[in-house]
């Protein structure tokens, strides 16, 4: 079974799996998730806990040790493991398919990792884990659902905002979520429950925003100048290479160049995101936007980014961070309606 860290709490209401492993790429959100269900197996009886941690040179005979080992202490109990790489090995692998295929009695089992790459998520000892119990995973708040993260957290210590303030939170906090936990909980100790107003926060929020050049692709098609700024500005305070950006930015301009390709061949949008392999988050991205790029506009782009490239190696003239924020606003206009599936 799968669980979206969110329906952990109603999930663990209606009942107490025999094992989950809880994995993502925030941290925060997997070590709530992993104290939520501790919280919930103590409150069910489950007094005595072991913890092993497979970091290097681990050995995996203890899991096996742990998993026959009768408790001296409590009738009930809970086992963690956790596998900070999120790559157990090949020996670790072969553990966690016989453990998962004669789960201990009496023991809450939890496995704690970090981010698992689409690889190992086809893996034998992957699988073997979803079949045997729940599987819980932390994933990156992305941009556009983070007002609504907030809001959620600000109702937890009864506080609320409106949209523009939320959005102005996001803002200022964007790819750094435990840093956007503090600013939450400031706020909760600054002013007392209730709305709060944009003058409050405003004053009381840092700007503790972390950019990824790997999310550049997104705010480009999202045509937000506001953030294509914002993120482009961060970049280079953050002191990454322009080769790396212009290469992040043109990748997803040549993607939706494809795109316009196949569909002005004849492809429904479906079948083209299909047959280029765009998947996931991206794919609703590309068929949200993609009826306001035009082809002249992906081309002239390109062009764009061949002279960018060329003034980041010195061989012409210009200010390469500035025409980086004109190559992104070359698609910052307002979104079209979704293209329709065939």
């Amino acid at each position: 079974m799968s669980i979206a860290a969110e329906d952990l709490a109603p999930h663990l209401k209606r009942k107490l799996a025999p094992l989950y492993t809880v994995f993502g790429d925030e941290p925060l959100l997997v070590i709530e998730a992993a104290d939520r269900i501790r919280t919930c197996a103590r409150e069910q009886g489950y007094g005595e806990r072991e913890v092993l941690i497979a970091e290097q040179h681990f050995d995996w005979s203890r899991l096996r040790i742990s998993s026959v080992s009768q408790s001296l202490f409590a009738a009930l109990r809970i086992l963690e493991l956790r596998v900070p790489s999120g790559k157990p090995g090949v020996d670790g692998g072969k553990a966690l398919q016989a453990f998962s295929a004669d789960l201990p009695p009496d023991t809450v089992t939890l496995i704690q990792m970090g981010e698992i790459d689409w690889r190992s998520r086809k893996s034998g000892w992957f699988l073997a884990l979803e079949s045997a119990g729940s599987m819980v995973e932390a994933a990156t708040v992305k941009r556009d659902r983070l007002p609504t993260w907030i809001a959620a957290r600000l109702r937890l210590q009864q506080q609320s905002a409106d949209e523009a303030t939320l959005d102005f939170i996001a803002g200022k906090v964007e790819g750094n979520l435990l840093a956007a936990f503090q600013e939450v909980q400031k706020l909760a100790l600054l002013f007392p429950a209730g709305p709060l107003s944009f003058e409050q926060v405003k004053d009381a929020v840092l700007d503790v925003a972390r950019f990824d050049v790997f999310d550049l692709g997104e705010v480009v098609l999202s045509g937000d100048a506001a953030r294509l700024a914002r993120t482009l500005d961060g970049l280079d305070g953050e002191g990454v290479a322009p080769p790396l950006v212009l290469w992040a930015m043109s990748e997803e301009i040549r993607t939706a160049g494809r795109v316009l390709a196949a569909i002005e061949g004849g492809l429904p949008i479906q079948q083209a995101l299909r047959d280029l392999r765009i998947w996931g988050p991206r794919q609703q991205l590309l068929q949200r936007h993609i009826n306001r790029i035009k082809r002249k506009q992906v081309e002239a782009a390109l062009l764009h980014a061949a002279r960018i490239d060329r003034m980041s190696k010195g061989l012409a003239k210009g200010d390469v961070w500035d025409e980086l924020l004109q190559l992104g606003l070359r698609f910052a206009s307002r979104p079209a309606k979704p293209a329709r599936a065939a």
